[in-house]
């Protein structure tokens, strides 16, 4: 019999992001109804919720500047509910999305109902808040969750030196692909026809979040010189974010405003057939004030449709994209080495396919989900 499992996190389907996606591959794959997830409400939730495997849980998570702290009702929302499902439902371990704020209910309820709590750890929320009250909570929690879910090398090693936390505590549990939906012998359809892109053009894809320290803004910057050295390249950029307007101002600065198509959300069909259009996938990272890159799922899904990468070498992409055999990896604060990267993988056409056909092979062999629910299934098992 499948255990009772309970899940807490803001971030769940069909909140676009990496995040949001591991959480449903892992939770859909851990069990049925018996898997409990508190998540936040959003546009489209009743209609994703309606046939999906687990039983889902909806609350209204709002954070109110006029009272300090502004999340103050986000965790007593987050309390109240999953405290009763673990009550009622018997639930055999406590899952957190993050370490704030659904770390903290999750080691509350764990505590008061004696189930081991794990946490989810993605790198780039342990290193933004500084060193106040938040980074001083999130230590609290991290440092006595049973579990902790690192989804790399790297934020391994934040966790220890940075965090505090205990080695044997941490668990690498590398994010997933799916191998069969992002897969290189898939119908691309007229994805770049429909967005006003010709058939013969070179295509760079970035997706994520439009912030700068995905480096999308110097990928900008690097076209004109790439048409220059005689690229008949367009950018095409998908998501959403805070840097939009920036990023569609300096496009039209750089007189490559023809040649950049932002185009949001896309569909959960069209994401694959846009992997499949592109010559190469770029999200040449950098460290902002601290705020990095914690492992770039995007990157296994490029590699998973066989498309070579160029990454920036801060964070822990370097789990993602492996230096001169899945892709490059490079300085992404210099746009010149961005500018060659692109170039070379533009210019070698065999060596470009070489690399994307050892980034399908990486991941078949280490980033799908059955070898991580394995994984978590073997430590669910372990009494701490």
């Amino acid at each position: 019999m499948k255990q009772a499992l309970l899940m807490i996190t803001e971030l769940f389907l069909p909140t676009k992001g990496g995040s949001a996606v591991s959480f449903d591959d892992d939770f859909r794959r851990l069990g049925d109804k018996e898997v409990h997830i508190v998540t936040k409400a959003v546009p489209g939730d009743k209609e994703f919720d309606r046939n999906h495997p687990n039983s889902i849980y909806r609350l209204t998570l709002k954070r109110h500047p006029w009272i300090k702290p502004e999340s103050l009702f986000m965790y007593l929302n987050l309390f109240q509910k999953s405290l009763w499902l673990a009550l009622t439902k018997r639930v055999q371990a406590v899952f957190a999305g993050r370490a704030l704020p659904e770390g903290f209910i999750a080691l509350l309820v764990g505590r008061m109902t004696g189930r081991n709590v794990l946490i989810y750890a993605h790198g780039e929320e342990l290193t933004g808040w500084g060193r106040g009250k938040k980074f001083k909570a999130m230590c609290f929690t991290l440092q006595r969750a049973n579990w902790l879910l690192a989804n790399s090398e790297n934020t391994r090693d934040t966790l220890i030196n940075l965090i505090g936390v205990a080695p044997e505590r941490i668990v690498i549990t590398l994010p997933t692909v799916d191998e069969n939906r992002f897969h290189p012998d898939l119908d691309a359809g007229n994805v770049k026809q429909a967005a006003g892109i010709a058939a013969n053009k070179k295509l760079i894809l970035s997706v994520g979040r439009l912030q700068l320290r995905k480096g999308f803004d110097h990928t900008i910057r690097a076209l004109p010189l790439l048409i220059e050295q005689g690229h008949d390249v367009d950018y095409a950029l998908i998501g959403i974010g805070e840097e939009m307007e920036f990023l569609k101002q300096l496009a039209t600065e750089l007189n490559v405003a023809d040649r950049v198509h932002f185009l949001g959300h896309v569909s959960y069909d069209d994401l694959p057939r846009w992997y499949k259009s592109c010559d190469l996938f770029a999200m040449p990272n950098r460290n902002i004030d601290g705020d990095s890159e914690g492992f770039g799922l995007v990157f296994l899904e490029a590699g998973a449709t066989a498309k070579p990468c160029v990454s920036g070498i801060d964070g822990g992409t370097g789990s993602a994209v492996v230096n001169g055999e899945t892709g490059l990896r490079i300085d992404g604060e210099q746009v010149s080495k961005i500018t060659k990267a692109i170039d070379y993988l533009l210019s070698n056409p065999d060596e470009a396919q070489k690399m994307g056909d050892q980034a399908r092979a990486r991941v078949l062999a280490n980033f799908t989900h059955q070898r991580r629910i394995k994984q978590l299934q073997d430590h669910l098992a372990r009494k701490q």
